[in-house]
């Protein structure tokens, strides 16, 4: 069993930025992939990024690359969601999530999902 809690949001200002946090517990944390997911209101969730656990291989979605970045601690088995230039349009609730599977991590369908942290920016 894996457990993931977010934190980091907030209300911003476009243009500013925030760090996402997550921490991971759990016998088979390691086994998995981790990343984050955002749902705006009325829509869909949407995968973000994702890291494995070694932190060799990572991952970001088109609409964040250059914007985002993803990054991992092991030591404090917390994953992390750095966030620049933030814009209205990134107003979501943020989901951290992990799977054994990348690939179904990547496809929406993880084994475990945190509750969520809400990011506001504001124009």
């Amino acid at each position: 069993q894996v457990a993931l809690e977010e934190s980091g949001g907030g209300l911003v200002q476009t243009g500013g930025s925030l760090r996402l946090s997550c921490v991971g517990s759990g016998r088979t944390l390691s086994r998995n992939t981790l990343g984050w997911f955002r749902q705006a209101p009325g829509k869909g969730r949407e995968f973000v990024g994702a890291i494995t656990w070694s932190g060799e291989s990572s991952s970001l979605a088109d609409s964040v690359k250059g914007r985002f970045t993803i990054s991992k601690d092991n030591a404090r088995k917390t994953i992390f969601l750095q966030m620049s230039s933030l814009e209205p349009e990134d107003t979501a609730v943020y989901y951290c999530a992990a799977a054994v599977s990348a690939k179904m991590l990547v496809l929406g369908r993880p084994d475990y999902w945190g509750q969520g942290t809400q990011v506001t920016v504001s124009s």
